[in-house]
């Protein structure tokens, strides 16, 4: 057995100083800006967990953490009651400015009073990023000088920066990200360059035009695959005065290959004290890999891909949970592997136990796998509302589990048996028997 290199965590705080006050319904600490923490960092790579206030309205959340992938600001199949009793860690939405093009429109919204109060949930964070990779993509041929174009369920529609930020003012989201130019992996140098010059364009005039406080901001940082010109976006963009970076441009036709040393290029760049999100890296090895390289907040639509499928998450979370009848309870005539099962099938007919016997969601707690079984096989919603619930709580306790690697001085170990196990279990099933204690 390969001896496991030491790591050591450092502790550290970066951050302004915090005003003390109450949360609301608690004590703790009041802010009317955004904030972010480091609190502890790996010595064997970039990992770090940090500590991110926002509104005070709500205790400060922990990072490396997951948006909520919604849809005008609730998740696709979880209703507002079922999210508060969801998980604790599920109190950060990623909502899209550009679901907010038509209806309800920014004025509907201003006079509401934002977004928190259309939703009437003043006690979660809303992080405002135009990429919604489910419905809204960005569509670089369209794109010009005047705006961002998007493919949107209402069509092709350009997005200037003013038109942007009318929606981002209205909102008054908690975070928000400004306007990209994202391009696909094939585009020509000139192109890539083209895309930065211009996001950075927008980033001067989106901060130019806010109304919400600018150390709220994100500034995305794009480059497309070349190493050159992200590490320009990223420089350029770490003199402007924002809270925070949001890295954009992935998931557009790059390969796996790519991924590491553009990410990497980027990093070294940014301040250490600032969060950094990433679009685009949504499976568990994708995050995993992000999260060495120095990654803080990751939106992803990984759940709602699997419930839309009739799948539910089943990979372990820590390395004791690694056992036979976790790895081998299915077969491949099911549809299942390592990290999932697929409900559709027949197999499930009969069986009266829950997703997961370890897990503490609603859907295992009060279901099992016959009943969702038959919703799905019946076209009920109720089967993608069960679906959805489980598997966001399994892929927030998964974020859970890397802040513990992290915290426990252990990441670096956590990371390779994580992604050993997926890929040995999917490709090497003879190799079940060593990982097995």
């Amino acid at each position: 057995e390969e001896e496991e290199e030491e790591e050591v965590c450092f502790v550290v705080e970066w951050g302004a100083s915090l005003v003390v006050g109450e949360f609301f319904g608690g004590g703790g600490v009041a802010l009317e800006e955004m904030k972010f923490v480091v609190r502890a960092w790996s010595a064997t790579c970039q990992a770090r967990v940090g500590t991110l206030y926002l509104n005070g309205q709500f205790p400060p959340l922990e990072t490396p953490c997951l948006l909520l992938s919604t849809r005008k600001g609730l998740p696709h199949f979880i209703t507002a009651d079922l999210l508060d009793c969801l998980h604790a860690d599920a109190r950060l939405l990623q909502v899209s400015p550009l679901h907010f093009l038509d209806n309800p429109s920014s004025s509907t919204l201003t006079g509401v009073g934002g977004i928190h109060e259309l939703l009437s949930m003043p006690n979660y964070g809303v992080v405002a990023v135009a990429r919604d990779s489910l419905a809204c993509e960005a569509d670089a041929e369209g794109s010009s000088k005047l705006g961002a174009s998007f493919q949107t369920p209402y069509g092709r529609r350009l997005v200037d920066p003013v038109k942007y930020m009318n929606i981002i003012n209205a909102m008054q989201p908690d975070m928000w990200v400004s306007l990209p130019d994202e391009v696909p992996a094939w585009v020509s140098h000139k192109r890539n360059k083209l895309s930065v010059d211009r996001t950075l364009q927008w980033l001067d005039h989106c901060l130019s035009l806010q109304s919400v406080d600018g150390r709220n901001a994100l500034g995305c940082v794009v480059g497309g695959v070349s190493i050159e010109e992200r590490r320009r976006s990223s420089q350029e963009t770490a003199k402007r005065d924002v809270g925070g970076f949001s890295i954009g441009g992935f998931d557009r036709g790059e390969s796996k290959e790519e991924r590491a040393p553009l990410l990497n290029a980027v990093i070294g760049y940014l301040p250490e004290e600032k969060l950094r999100h990433v679009s685009g890296f949504g499976m568990p090895e994708e995050v995993l890999e992000a999260v060495s390289a120095g990654i803080d907040a990751f939106d992803s639509t990984y759940p709602y891909i699997l419930t839309m499928g009739g799948y539910a998450m089943t990979f372990p979370l820590h390395i004791k949970e690694a056992t036979a009848h976790n790895i081998l309870s299915e077969n491949a005539n099911t549809g299942a592997d390592s990290t999932k099962i697929n409900l559709r099938s027949v197999s499930y007919r009969y069986d009266a136990s829950p997703i997961l016997d370890s897990c503490r969601c609603y859907s295992c707690q009060k279901h099992h796998k016959a009943y969702i079984h038959h919703l799905l096989n019946t076209h009920e919603m109720l089967a993608q509302t069960l679906l959805e619930i489980h598997n966001t709580h399994h892929y927030l306790n998964f974020f859970g589990a890397i802040r513990e690697a992290v915290v426990g001085n252990f990441f670096t170990a956590y990371k390779r048996w994580f992604l050993n196990l997926r890929r040995e279990i999917q490709h090497m099933p003879a190799a079940v028997s060593q990982l097995v204690p």
